[in-house]
C-alpha cells in the first residue's frame, strides 16, 4: 500500500513524512483471544498528538512508537477483516473512532484497531463528520458529560478548537449554560455551537476575568494548559464540588512539573481547593455511539475548518501547527462507497 511514514522528526514531523509505494499491510493478530479488525480507511483527522508524540525526543519516542511508522489516531474507514474473536464490527461494516499512537496510524490506506476502538457508524453519518470524533468528540464527552446536569455552567478555556467547538455542544446538549474563552475570529463560531458567554483571550486576562466572577461553574475544561494561574484562579470561580480539568498542554517538563504540583501540593501550601483531572482518554463504544447519535439529530455538528487530499499531509501538519484553525482538519484517504 503507498502509505505515509517517517523515521525521524529533526525540524519538524511535517518535513520528515514521506509516501512510500510498497508499505506492506498490517495483519491481525494471530493470538486466539485477539480482537482485531483490519480497517480500510475513508477519513481521518489531525490532532496535536499526532505530531506532538512523534516529535516529543527521540529515545522517548522510540520507547512508545517504533520506526518506519505512520501517523494518525482518528478514522472512518470500512472492515475488510476481522478476528474469530471479534463479534462487532462484521466485515463490510463503515466504524469509525480513534487508536493509541502506534506504528502503524491512521495516515494510510489501511491499518490495525482493536474492536473496542471503533463503533458503528449509523446511517446518515458522513465519513468526515465520523472521523472528527475520535480524539476531539471523545476528549470533549469523557471531559464533559461525567461532570455536569442540566443548569450547571461550565467554563470551556480555547473553545475555537477541535476539542472546545464539541464541548461547547456536548454542555448545551446536557442543559448547561456555557462561558468560553476565544480569540476575537472564532467569537462569531463559538456564539454559533450555543456559547451563552464569551471572553475574548486577545483583549481580557482570561484567569483575572474567573478569579474575579465568583463561584460560579461546575467544571472548568481547560483545552489550551498554557497559562500555568488559570488552575489557582479557578478556586475562586468553582462551586465547592467543582472539577478542574485540563486536557491541552506543552509537552516540556515545565508542564508536566505543574501539572504534577496541582496532584501533588496541599491548598495550604498554595495548591488549588477543587478536584484536578489531568484528561485521560479511554475507549468507549457507548461514547462514540452516543456522539453520533447526535450528529445524526443535528444536537452536535462536527467543525470542519478544512479538508486535504491524501498527499497534502505535510500541509495539513503544517497549518494545524499554526493554532489558529477553527474545529478539525479532515484528511481524505481514500474513497467512500456510494
Amino acid at each position: 500500500m503507498r502509505a505515509w511514514q517517517y523515521t525521524s522528526t529533526a525540524g519538524g514531523l511535517e518535513k520528515n513524512l514521506f509516501l512510500k509505494d510498497d508499505v506492506p499491510v498490517p495483519t491481525l493478530s494471530t493470538r486466539r483471544d485477539a480482537s482485531e479488525v483490519l480497517i480500510e480507511v475513508v477519513s481521518a483527522t489531525l490532532n496535536p498528538a499526532d505530531y506532538k508524540m512523534p516529535e516529543i525526543g527521540a529515545l522517548v519516542r522510540a520507547a512508545m512508537i517504533h520506526t518506519p511508522a505512520t501517523p494518525g489516531l482518528d478514522f472512518c474507514g470500512r472492515v475488510v477483516q476481522a478476528t474469530a474473536a471479534v463479534d462487532r464490527p462484521r466485515v463490510g461494516e463503515l466504524v469509525f473512532g480513534r487508536i493509541d499512537p502506534a506504528q502503524h496510524g491512521t495516515m494510510a490506506p489501511y491499518f490495525v484497531a482493536p474492536s473496542q476502538a471503533c463503533a458503528v457508524a449509523p446511517a446518515g453519518l458522513a465519513p468526515d463528520a465520523a472521523a472528527t470524533l475520535g480524539v476531539a468528540g471523545m476528549t470533549a464527552y469523557q471531559a464533559v458529560a461525567p461532570h455536569v446536569k442540566a443548569g450547571d455552567c461550565v467554563f470551556v478555556n480555547g473553545g475555537g478548537g477541535g476539542v472546545g467547538t464539541f464541548a461547547i455542544q456536548i454542555a448545551k446538549a446536557l442543559g448547561c449554560h456555557v462561558t468560553a474563552s476565544c480569540s476575537a475570529a472564532k467569537a462569531d463560531l463559538c456564539r454559533r455551537l450555543g456559547a451563552d458567554e464569551l471572553v475574548d483571550y486577545g483583549a481580557t486576562d482570561v484567569a483575572a476575568a474567573l478569579r474575579d466572577g465568583g463561584p460560579t461553574f461546575a467544571l472548568v475544561v481547560d483545552n489550551a494548559g498554557a497559562d500555568p494561574r488559570l488552575y489557582k484562579a479557578a478556586d475562586a470561580a468553582l462551586l465547592p464540588a467543582g472539577r478542574y480539568i485540563q486536557i491541552g498542554g506543552a509537552l516540556s517538563f515545565a508542564s508536566a512539573r505543574n501539572i504534577a504540583s496541582r496532584f501533588l501540593r496541599p491548598a495550604f501550601l498554595g495548591g488549588g481547593k477543587h478536584k484536578f483531572a489531568f484528561m485521560s482518554l479511554h475507549h468507549a463504544p457507548e461514547d462514540l455511539e452516543q456522539m453520533a447519535r447526535w450528529v445524526v439529530e443535528g444536537k452536535i455538528q462536527p467543525v470542519v475548518e478544512e479538508t486535504f487530499a491524501y498527499e497534502d499531509l505535510p500541509k495539513a501538519i503544517a497549518k494545524s501547527k499554526t493554532g489558529r484553525c477553527a474545529g478539525k482538519l479532515v484528511i481524505h484517504v481514500g474513497e467512500a462507497e456510494a
